[in-house]
């Protein structure tokens, strides 16, 4: 499915043992919004979810201590019952994505909830919907670039993508030669961003005298139609030049 995320400066929810516990309004109580609900409890964060079936409530574990309302939650009545005042955030993860855009925009537009989050299934929608202050990230895609990431590890689709698709997070594949010259020296090469690198599987963001080990795996942020040259680059011996 496709998630949107409206997000207009609010902070993101922490652990309640980290800071204050706040009071979350989740619709659409599938897979997705049970778990998230009993996560977000978990964290000790109040939690209240909406959905039109009330059967869908049977995927709460028993001891789930939020509230349940049945109904739509594009109904400012439900979502007033919902707690939706006094709440900092707003989840719509039903399965219809009109009910999902008409909720989240209820949520933010009359009771002024600046987190929001909503899922999009329609990838054909997602231009409407950042037009609409909602941009969108493909999670179908995603999932599907790490498989690729995984049966393909050179040149595999990238990390992560923005929702336009021009900034890509990807890992290069360093010819040996790189091992015990400057992340500095492999930006200028490259002419990009060298985003961090793992180190015997511990991430790290290197400085431009971070020295280039053995073993590292280097992960750079770039716009998607450089990536191709920059393989090049990384691919060729230190100060090899073009034939």
């Amino acid at each position: 499915g496709w998630i949107g995320f409206i997000r207009h400066g609010s902070p993101t929810i922490q652990d309640a043992g980290e800071g204050t516990a706040v009071h979350i309004v989740i619709m659409g109580c599938g897979r997705v919004g049970s778990t998230l609900a009993h996560i977000l409890e978990d964290k000790g964060h109040s939690v209240a979810i909406i959905d039109q079936n009330p059967e869908a409530f049977r995927r709460l574990r028993g001891g789930f201590k939020g509230r349940r309302v049945t109904g739509y939650g594009f109904d400012r009545d439900v979502l007033a019952e919902a707690g939706i005042e006094k709440a900092s955030a707003f989840v719509a993860v039903s399965s219809g994505d009109n009910s999902n855009i008409i909720s989240a925009r209820v949520a933010r537009e009359t009771f002024g909830i600046d987190n929001v989050v909503a899922r999009i299934y329609d990838p054909r929608r997602a231009e409407v919907y950042q037009r609409l202050g909602i941009p969108t990230v493909a999670t179908v895609r995603w999932t599907a670039d790490q498989m690729l990431r995984r049966l393909l590890p050179e040149g595999a689709e990238p990390l992560w993508r923005d929702p336009t698709g021009e900034v890509v997070l990807a890992e290069v594949t360093l010819d040996t030669a790189w091992i015990g010259e400057k992340v500095g020296a492999l930006e200028e090469a490259t002419k990009t961003r060298v985003a961090f690198l793992s180190r015997i599987g511990d991430a790290m963001v290197p400085g431009a005298d971070t020295v280039i080990q053995d073993g590292d795996v280097v992960q750079v942020v770039a716009r998607s139609d450089d990536m191709e040259r920059i393989n090049e680059v990384v691919a060729k011996r230190v100060g090899e030049e073009d034939e």
